[in-house]
């Protein structure tokens, strides 16, 4: 079993990821979307959440050797790139939407990382926007993001050509095309609901 199928499975198992054909769930965005992606349920699961911080320790070791702080993207990029962090024996940063309105108004808390080479890490990626605030805080703040690795990924073309434009690697666990297919596999959706589940990831913002 490759890796994308294998956390895509996991996914599945804590019901991180929930698909409703009939009934859409509506994101921040406003979009209409027969998919629900929550991460945030690895957390609770010790042995999801140990397997999942293995693979993306592996990921960020393999594909980014020279990396040498860690990223996480609030909110729930946080604890993940935490627990990367800690195995790579790394230093930790995390990165607000926005800066704060009290105190420092720090938008970066932790050291910031001058010159030194970052890897962000998000739960999941959807139209990437909220990675790149992250990114360019932190090149803003003088570093390098050589990077980002993400536990889901929606594969949307708007995501792959923001990331392309400004030259940043993307490496996801797993991502849409291998859930769905799995979903399929399992039965859990039929061949007419796969039609409607690519038209969806083919244009999402009219979808519904």
């Amino acid at each position: 079993m490759n890796r994308e199928i294998a956390v895509a499975e996991k996914l599945l198992q804590i019901n991180a990821v929930n698909l409703n054909l009939q009934n859409p769930y509506t994101w921040a965005s406003g979009w209409k979307s027969p998919i629900y992606c929550d991460n945030r349920k690895i957390l609770s699961q010790p042995h999801v959440r140990n397997f999942i911080k293995s693979e993306l320790t592996n990921c960020v070791f393999a594909e980014f050797p020279e990396a040498e702080v860690i990223a996480g993207v609030a909110t729930a990029g946080i604890p993940h790139g935490a627990l990367i962090a800690d195995l790579l024996s790394l230093p930790f940063i995390y990165v607000r939407s926005k800066p704060k309105g009290h105190g420092m108004g720090n938008q970066i808390e932790g050291e910031i990382p001058v010159g030194k080479k970052v890897v962000v890490i998000e739960d999941l990626i959807s139209t990437g926007k909220s990675s790149m605030q992250a990114i360019e805080a932190l090149q803003a703040a003088g570093a390098t993001v050589i990077g980002i690795t993400s536990i889901f990924n929606y594969n949307f073309d708007l995501a792959k050509n923001l990331f392309e434009e400004q030259k940043i690697k993307v490496v996801s666990l797993s991502n849409y095309n291998a859930l769905i297919q799995l979903a399929l596999d399992k039965n859990i959706v039929s061949i007419q609901d796969m039609d409607t589940l690519k038209k969806w990831r083919e244009n999402p913002s009219a979808w519904g």
